[in-house]
């Protein structure tokens, strides 16, 4: 391990400097005016991982986004690690808010980062986790010590559901077969604090339309009179949570899937200050819902969030307009043992239930992902544990993520194996919004912690 340690600090550098240049390209999946951008992406990180040590390398076209397949097998009677992440992005928006261009970049130093962060879309999530894996293989391979045998799958369109993985797995399921998934793509306590993510809320998201009159009205005439589509979108809304913010949509908690007083209690001993998570957020206090703590709130409960809602007149100056239209994005966050499909199902058919009679509403199902809970009992979680320990002299806190990775439930249906979830970054890097940054020192933190694993696993499968 010296000796790969030794090469990733003669290293840093370059590592951090490659990284930078894969962060200046726009890979923005849910955008097809960004579709080249994408695909130049893909090209990149293929010629990553033939840099860092590929025996085999492939980019294969799919009905969207191309997903970049690597491998490099020393034995075929070894254990196999497949490393997954993702090179797509978030939108930007909104631009006006960031406080350097996206897709520009720059280093600098914050209270929480003082060695420096890299601010940019991506840093985090998942251009700056799951190239820290390829910088990690490239030294293990330089210096000799890769104890496993690597398969990576970097896919570009895990920002839009990962909607043609599933059929990849599948027709390429063969290529794929390995002992584990490992995946970072999630975060720790702390950068003092480490932890394992040892499960994910699962997600359904859907788009809805409210429609009124023929045509936009003029709100004097009409108004008082004609259902105005974006109030009665908005009453609909602000209806799916009573005033304890519990969900009515019925049938909604029917398959959740409670903790024990006993496993609740365990999960809040993990380091928490409500005072510093108010100040963070420059709010003054929390709208969760009623009998959980925060914690609980963002892990184990279910969700129901608007995540965008538009309609009428929204340029400089007034218009008094009365809507023909209003629409909203609206996102759901599920829990063991709740099911995608069901669950959009129930909203559907609620949702179209409380429509009043002077508008028609349309819900548009887009995406959706099951929640899993992966165990902490197996060779692949001690040796993630026993590397994190190894890197940050602390035992990691398993933690329940409040966020979704379809893809780890495809994993175990598919391909018939758990994922280790071993992510670096921070709650607070602000992934999906504004100003995203990644530390430098989790950027490099983690690039040393994964050889650890590799070694640690390596020898837990070998039974010593």
């Amino acid at each position: 391990m010296n000796a790969t340690l030794d090469y990733i600090q003669k290293n840093k550098s370059r590592f951090l400097d490659e990284l930078l240049g894969l962060l200046r390209i726009p890979s923005i999946s849910a955008d097809p005016k960004f579709k080249g951008d994408v695909a130049r992406t893909a090209d990149a990180v293929a010629d990553s991982l033939r840099e860092a040590g590929c025996s085999k390398v492939q980019v294969f076209a799919t009905a969207g986004h191309p997903i970049v397949y690597g491998e490099h097998i020393i034995d075929p009677g070894m254990p196999t690690v497949l490393v997954y992440g993702h090179y797509d992005v978030q939108p930007p928006d909104p631009l006006d808010l960031w406080e350097s261009p996206p897709f520009e970049p720059v280093i600098k130093k914050t209270a929480i980062h003082p060695d420096g962060a890299i601010f940019a879309r991506g840093s985090c999530d998942d251009k700056g986790q799951f190239f820290m894996h390829v910088k990690a293989f490239e030294a293990m391979v330089q210096t000799r010590t890769l104890a496993t045998n690597v398969k990576f799958m970097i896919e570009g369109e895990e920002e839009v559901g990962s909607v043609n993985l599933g059929t990849f797995c599948r027709e390429n399921k063969e290529m794929l077969s390995c002992d584990m998934v490992l995946i970072s793509d999630t975060s720790v306590i702390a950068n003092d604090t480490p932890s394992i993510t040892v499960g994910l809320r699962g997600l359904s998201y859907v788009e809805v339309e409210v429609t009124g009159p023929n045509k936009d009205l003029h709100s004097g005439v009409y108004g008082g009179a004609v259902a105005n589509p974006a109030q009665v979108l908005c009453d609909m809304i602000a209806s799916l949570k009573d005033k304890n913010k519990h969900i009515t949509i019925p049938g909604f908690y029917d398959d959740v899937q409670e903790l024990t007083p006993a496993e609740r209690a365990a999960m809040n001993m993990a380091p928490f200050s409500k005072k510093d998570y108010l100040t963070s957020l420059g709010i003054e206090d929390t709208m969760g819902e009623a009998g959980y703590t925060v914690l609980e709130q963002t892990s184990i409960r279910p969700t129901v969030e608007v995540n965008g809602i538009w309609g009428g007149y929204i340029g400089e100056g007034a218009k008094t307009v009365l809507p023909s239209k209003a629409f909203a994005k609206i996102s759901m966050r599920l829990v063991p043992n709740q099911q995608s499909d069901k669950i959009t199902k129930l909203f559907q058919k609620h949702f179209e239930s409380i429509a009043p009679a002077g508008v028609k509403v349309t819900v548009r199902p887009h995406h959706g992902g099951e929640p899993v809970v992966t165990p902490s009992d197996t060779p692949e979680y001690k040796a993630a544990a026993l590397a994190m320990n190894d890197a940050y002299g602390k035992e990691p806190i398993p933690v329940r993520g409040g966020g979704s990775i379809p893809i780890v439930a495809l994993f175990e249906s598919v391909l018939g194996v758990k994922t280790v979830l071993m992510g670096f970054g921070l709650d607070s890097d602000d992934i999906h919004s504004p100003n995203e940054h990644y530390g430098l020192f989790n950027f490099y933190k983690g690039i040393e912690t994964i050889p650890a694993f590799f070694s640690h696993y390596a020898r837990l499968k070998a039974g010593k």
